[in-house]
């Protein structure tokens, strides 16, 4: 089905003719190379060198422009001075050309003049109503046997196969097709986007959803061009088929100057990664990882689960595996005894059968085909991985017939790891030719179990929708109103705009002497907190400006004296917050912060003073769907805090939900809000009053 991205997309990858502008009889050209890919791949149409100062290339008659050529022309592929690329372009938008592959580098990416011959080619297109690959960019490859179109300069012909793959990267490009190939991956199709100046990854990702040929689609990437659009499109996508992708651009100094905690935990590597996982993109590391990912969604299905069995003749290489597996949140399953007695029953007395399940080194073809059949009977077991080390006096082959032959009609994934010479390279072959992966060492092959979990997760997956609060917007507009010349608002402004969305906070006072301090402690209660305020305080405790657990009034007034007097000098507008002491046992941070490519970056953590030291901190990309916040919550490395442990109740995770919930309902009503935080949200036990005590809002002026 044709959709707005997909629309024109044809006349890129299933051309009928293909003129290359630029071609050259130069050796080593990237101009002669399009041409002899062209050639060599087997396209079936005719193939037009555009070339003034010649009149043949690779033995095909040249013509002078494109509009000298004498037929139809879909596809142009632009190899030609930068300078000239505008008027090319031009001269194939009158031609009736349906699409342009712009090789040609001195785009955006030199910035100034680049910039603006970046923008006169989208208009063109735009008013010819061309799609256009590029610019700097390496070209695109149709595998399919009806096009045979490899309009590249790769070296390396990409086998015919189901994977199709996108590069940011013309360079990374020539290596992704080349490791590709080593790594048996067929491509179906292939596009390095260069600039995107048209087409971008989320096009790619929706035209390639939409191919039956296309079982697999891989990403490379360097930034994420439209990160709601690409939200959007990948994650129906990823509904149908795998979507792999390796994201470079992991550090991120410039969080580092943010002003909230929020702010600088939720840097852009965070913001993409988070990305991905939304949409259901499963990210990997490295090119190896997305090959060995491809291929084993390509052959074997997901794991329904966690539970996971390593059988091994080597106790080794099963430690390994099963350090890996549960290194990567997967479990070991339990092998129960009825399996543990018919395991009995074929080992040797001083095989292990416990997972992992140990045959001992001088396990043959028939050991491993004895304990396979009574491991496949197993039910509690989600996924199998099979070791093999191969000793000289084993048939390495026959024993790899046993695990194809004992396997072949599990409904759960199978992979396999081969360790040694002696016949390994026989036995890698029979079991892929079965459609069993085959990994080096144990630890790639735990990864790609993990990744292929997650993936069955996310499937498994239904968002639940988005509860709607009854709130009081127009005081919170007052409020912000009243604050229009602020960026930072006053602490008492936060807390009242947060309140008006139904957030609740302790009860507190503000006053500018000690002795005023002394007297609102009586009123709102003791035990109390003070804390100092001040237009330019962000982070209190950087400044020692707050004293807890006070409990009379000449402790106050002493705690209220030292803070004024101590902060006067450095913030001549200090005043101070008296708050009656909040009862709960867990801290935690909500927060949002409003990335300009990305949007809203909603997080929850565990909170207070450490929050930064910690980091230990969940983000996802808004809108938050009535899900996120618990899946944010049981996400964190210290989520087992929130529960209850040694004698204290379990903190009430739902409060905290629902305030996320209700400042994503702020956020979506006042898009002048630019970062929010609420730290720290004190979480009493189920049932009792949660309340915040901090708050710190944003806006843009």
């Amino acid at each position: 089905m044709k959709t707005v991205r997909t629309r024109g997309l044809d006349g890129i990858f299933r051309p009928r003719s293909v003129a290359v502008v630029g071609a050259s009889r130069r050796e080593g050209s990237i101009g002669r190379q399009v041409v002899a890919n062209l050639i060599a791949g087997g396209f079936t149409g005719p193939v037009y060198p555009v070339n003034p100062r010649a009149e043949v290339v690779l033995s095909i008659p040249a013509h002078s422009s494109v509009r000298a050529i004498p037929g139809r022309v879909d596809l142009a592929v632009l190899v030609v001075p930068p300078d000239t690329v505008l008027k090319v372009a031009e001269e194939c938008g009158r031609k009736g050309v349906k699409g342009l592959v712009v090789i040609t580098a001195g785009f955006r990416e030199i910035g100034g003049v680049g910039v603006e011959r970046e923008e006169k080619l989208r208009a063109i297109a735009d008013r010819h109503g061309m799609r256009v690959i590029g610019p700097n960019c390496m070209g695109i490859v149709n595998t399919d046997p009806e096009y045979a179109c490899n309009a590249s300069f790769s070296a390396t012909p990409p086998p015919v196969g189901s994977v199709a793959m996108v590069s940011q990267s013309g360079a990374l490009g020539e290596a992704i097709l080349a490791d590709a190939a080593q790594a048996g991956i067929g491509v179906a199709m292939f596009a390095s986007v260069g600039n995107r100046v048209d087409v971008t990854a989320a096009d790619l990702v929706a035209y390639w959803g939409a191919d039956a040929k296309v079982k697999v689609i891989l990403l490379y990437l360097e930034t994420v061009g439209e990160p709601q659009e690409f939200l959007q499109v990948v994650r129906e996508v990823a509904r149908k088929k795998p979507v792999i992708a390796v994201k470079s651009g992991r550090s991120d100094a410039g969080a580092q100057a943010a002003s909230s905690h929020t702010g600088s935990i939720a840097g852009a590597d965070v913001a993409a990664d988070t990305l991905l996982q939304q949409c259901g993109v499963l990210r990997v590391d490295n090119f190896r990882d997305m090959f060995a990912l491809a291929q084993a969604l390509l052959v074997q299905p997901p794991p329904r689960g966690r539970r996971m069995a390593v059988v091994t003749n080597a106790g080794g290489p099963g430690i390994l595996a099963t350090d890996a597996l549960v290194a990567l949140g997967l479990e070991m399953a339990e092998v129960t005894e009825p399996t543990a007695k018919a395991l009995r029953k074929v080992l040797p007395p001083e095989a292990s059968v416990h997972n992992p399940i140990d045959l001992i080194a001088s396990a043959d073809a028939a050991r491993y085909r004895a304990a396979l059949r009574v491991v496949a009977r197993e039910r509690g077991i989600d996924g199998l991985v099979v070791l093999f080390v191969s000793p000289i006096m084993i048939d390495a082959a026959a024993v790899a017939q046993a695990i194809v032959d004992e396997t072949r009609k599990l409904q759960k994934p199978v992979l396999a790891c081969v360790m040694g010479r002696q016949r390994g390279d026989e036995a890698q072959a029979i079991l892929q030719r079965a459609g069993i992966p085959v990994f080096r060492y144990p630890e790639d092959a735990a990864t790609t179990l993990r990744l292929m979990a997650r993936r069955f997760r996310w499937l498994e997956r239904q968002p639940a929708k988005t509860p709607k609060y009854r709130v009081d917007k127009a005081a919170a507009a007052r409020v912000l109103r009243a604050h229009r010349d602020r960026e930072w608002l006053p602490g008492a402004a936060a807390e009242a705009v947060l309140q008006a969305y139904g957030i609740p906070f302790a009860s507190s006072r503000r006053v500018r002497a000690a002795g005023d301090a002394v007297v609102a402690a009586h009123k709102v209660g003791f035990p109390v907190v003070l804390k100092a305020e001040a237009r330019d305080l962000l982070h209190k405790s950087e400044h020692r400006a707050v004293r807890t657990g006070l409990r009379t009034g000449d402790e106050v007034l002493a705690a209220a004296e030292d803070l004024i007097g101590r902060l006067r000098r450095d913030f001549p507008d200090v005043t101070l917050q008296v708050q009656r002491h909040a009862e709960g046992h867990r801290e935690v941070l909500l927060g949002m912060t409003r990335d300009p490519r990305y949007g809203p970056l909603y997080a929850a953590g565990l909170g207070g003073v450490q929050v930064e030291l910690l980091r230990d901190v969940v983000v996802r990309i808004g809108p938050l769907d009535g899900r996120d916040p618990h899946e944010m919550f049981a996400a964190l490395k210290g989520a087992a805090l929130l529960g209850s442990f040694r004698g204290s109740p379990a903190a009430d995770v739902d409060a905290a939900v629902a305030a996320l919930l209700r400042l994503q309902q702020l956020v979506d009503d006042f898009p002048q809000i630019a970062e929010v935080e609420v730290n720290p949200f004190i979480l009493a036990a189920s049932g009792r009053a949660s309340v915040a005590v901090d708050a710190r809002l944003r806006v843009t002026r």
